[in-house]
């Protein structure tokens, strides 16, 4: 394992997903668990979230696009928390919501719809937004 890397990558993860969200992720996991989220740290968000070629605005705007197309609907859900993190604006949200529609289909628009309402009811709830 590459620690540097491991370790910026879950400094990104911290600031788009949240303390809460990390430290519950560290907390739930046992020794079965455990090295799967030192992967994701290292691999997931060191390799593909710290590198400087897209800003994590423009990641999130990937990361939602696939995870609606592939029906990943809870992953969708917390990477539309921190797209908000990483300041994406209700338009620019509206307009993936209404651009997953037309490209993965209706159905998968109106879940990803509910999904992302859910969400922002819950960061309205907590003062997040």
């Amino acid at each position: 394992m590459d620690k540097t890397l491991q370790q910026a990558g879950e400094a990104v993860r911290r600031q788009v997903l949240g303390n809460d969200y990390v430290d519950r992720a560290f907390t739930n996991a046992d020794d079965f668990s455990r090295p799967f989220q030192d992967i994701l740290n290292e691999y997931c968000w060191g390799t593909a979230w710290t590198d400087k070629s897209l800003d994590l605005k423009q990641r999130s705007l990937l990361n939602l696009g696939m995870l609606a197309a592939l029906d990943r609907m809870h992953e969708f859900g917390i990477h539309f928390r921190g797209a908000v993190r990483n300041g994406l604006t209700e338009d620019e949200l509206r307009a993936v919501l209404t651009q997953i529609a037309v490209y993965c289909g209706i159905p998968a628009g109106v879940e990803a719809l509910r999904v992302a309402r859910n969400v922002r009811d819950e960061m309205k709830q907590k003062g997040e937004i």
